[in-house]
């Protein structure tokens, strides 16, 4: 599967989206752009569900209905029917800050072992705060870019002015790196690195090429510091009001979904590299060995400050592949 096809077929979704006569409209919001990963997944599951004559899902992307917090918060309302975070549920439920440990999540079948196997851990976690996880899909492998000097270990990011996402163990990661990290909604991102108000910003090749980044960032470094899931989410009072038919047909589409995200980013991470060298950006592989042996004082934070944390980090390593 090539570049090209993945953004035809989301295309193609989106035309399909709005073909089907449904008994109820439910809107998706997320925060991608026209290319992103977010779209090309969100418009696999709005055909899926679609197709079942069961609701009509509509997919509003570029941050349309809002950031990621305030996508949460309309949840909650009833005001939309799903949305796709991702990092900010670090800041819903403390359980999710695990995703930001770096290197804890290795590979993609290292992804789906911990979907597969502890899933209820963390839908439990949504519940308690009043949303419901449907899908674990994904944002992707996160890499740096920047304007002021090529990452190869941590000690490179002193000092550089970083957007990051909202949640506290980002920031502190980064900020024992050494940078200056500046939490910011995806959507002010790219104004941010034009202007100069920030030097760089880190994100999966996805976003960075679909949020058109390498116009404006002279640096790509590959880090690959920490794989963040997507998680398609509605609000428990949402649930709780479809009937039985709608939730497995809404669940099942979920789950094929989070295959066709693992497999379609894999294919974007390999396309992406060379569309982003060809736009000028530099590229360079990190030292990751470095930036492991920074993240140790991370790890040990969070397994003391966070109740359960120290057994969420052993049982995620527990099912790398290979283990």
């Amino acid at each position: 599967m090539k570049l090209k096809s993945i953004l035809l077929g989301t295309t193609v979704a989106a035309f399909c989206a709005g073909s089907v006569q449904a008994q109820e409209s439910l809107d998706l919001g997320h925060v991608g752009d026209p290319g992103s990963l977010y779209e090309a997944t969100t418009n696999n599951f709005a055909e899926c569900v679609n197709e079942t004559g069961l609701a009509e899902i509509n997919v509003y992307g570029s941050s349309q209905l809002g950031n990621d917090e305030e996508m949460l918060q309309k949840l909650k309302l009833g005001q939309i029917g799903f949305s796709l975070p991702s990092s900010v549920m670090s800041s819903v439920s403390p359980t999710f800050g695990v995703f930001e440990m770096p290197y804890i999540i290795q590979n993609r079948e290292h992804m789906r072992n911990v979907r597969d196997n502890m899933r209820d851990t963390f839908v439990s976690a949504a519940e308690e705060r009043g949303y419901r996880i449907l899908g674990f899909w994904e944002n992707g492998f996160r890499n740096i870019t920047n304007n002021v000097r090529p990452i190869n270990t941590p000690e490179d990011l002193n000092g550089i002015k970083l957007r990051t996402p909202k949640g506290e163990w980002r920031v502190k990661m980064f900020q024992s790196y050494g940078a200056n990290p500046t939490p910011m909604a995806f959507s002010e991102v790219f104004t941010a690195l034009q202007t100069g108000v920030i030097d760089g910003q880190e994100n999966p090749l996805a976003q960075i090429y679909s949020g058109r980044f390498q116009e404006v960032q002279d640096y790509l470094s590959m880090t690959g510091h920490v794989y963040s899931p997507a998680f398609l989410a509605t609000s428990t009072r949402n649930w709780d009001s479809w009937d039985e038919e709608l939730k497995t047909a809404v669940q099942d589409c979920a789950t094929k979904a989070s295959d066709f995200a693992y497999e379609t980013s894999a294919q974007m991470d390999e396309d992406l590299v060379g569309e982003i060298e060809k736009a000028g950006t530099k590229v360079n592989e990190a030292d990751k060995q470095a930036f492991i042996d920074a993240s140790k004082p991370i790890y040990e934070e969070f397994g003391s400050q966070v109740e359960g944390g120290q057994k969420l980090i052993e049982d995620i390593q527990a099912l790398a592949s290979g283990s």
